[in-house]
């Protein structure tokens, strides 16, 4: 009896807590979009000044990286701004217009921390009323609940052999 209280209680915290993945994955892919458009801007403001004085990203940023400390080291930033830019970019094409379970198939592409972070601080846990929230929920239940099932039946081994060595002792 206590056992399946147990595995009962491993499926609700796993159903609960799976659950939450659509509207994560929503705010997530939300925030993902506002970086996205506001890199682009900085990329397209560069190459613009680049293209202004007749010069490709890629020549711009080695003039600007051979104008002293300082226009290094902004050479330096504006490289890893437009590798983060790209990077997202490819993540929010990956995303969008996905539904939770095509944002789930594709959760590699959540690898932002600083916008993991921002949606996580946002982040209020409710109750979802929707199809993806009952399969997320379904799918969390039988997880947490073979989780815990496992828990128990390796625990009743390690229990087994040791009532067993100690027998044969």
């Amino acid at each position: 009896m206590f056992t399946r209280v147990l595995i009962l209680a491993g499926g609700v915290s796993g159903a609960a807590a799976l659950s939450q993945f659509p509207e994560f994955s929503q705010q997530y892919a939300q925030r993902l979009g506002g970086a996205v458009d506001e890199l682009r801007l900085f990329v397209q403001d560069f190459d613009a000044d680049a293209a202004s004085v007749g010069l490709e990203r890629e020549a711009a940023l080695v003039q600007l990286a051979d104008g002293g400390a300082l226009g290094a080291a902004r050479a330096e930033t504006m490289r890893g701004t437009i590798a983060r830019y790209q990077r997202l970019e490819t993540a929010q094409d990956k995303l969008k217009g996905a539904g939770a379970l095509g944002r789930a198939i594709n959760v590699m592409h959540f690898n932002d921390a600083d916008i993991a972070r921002a949606a996580w601080a946002d982040f209020r846990p409710a109750v979802p009323l929707t199809a993806e929230g009952a399969v997320f929920g379904g799918g969390g239940f039988v997880t947490g609940g073979l989780l815990m099932a496992v828990l128990i039946g390796g625990l009743r081994r390690l229990s087994g052999r040791r009532k067993r060595a100690k027998g044969a002792a």
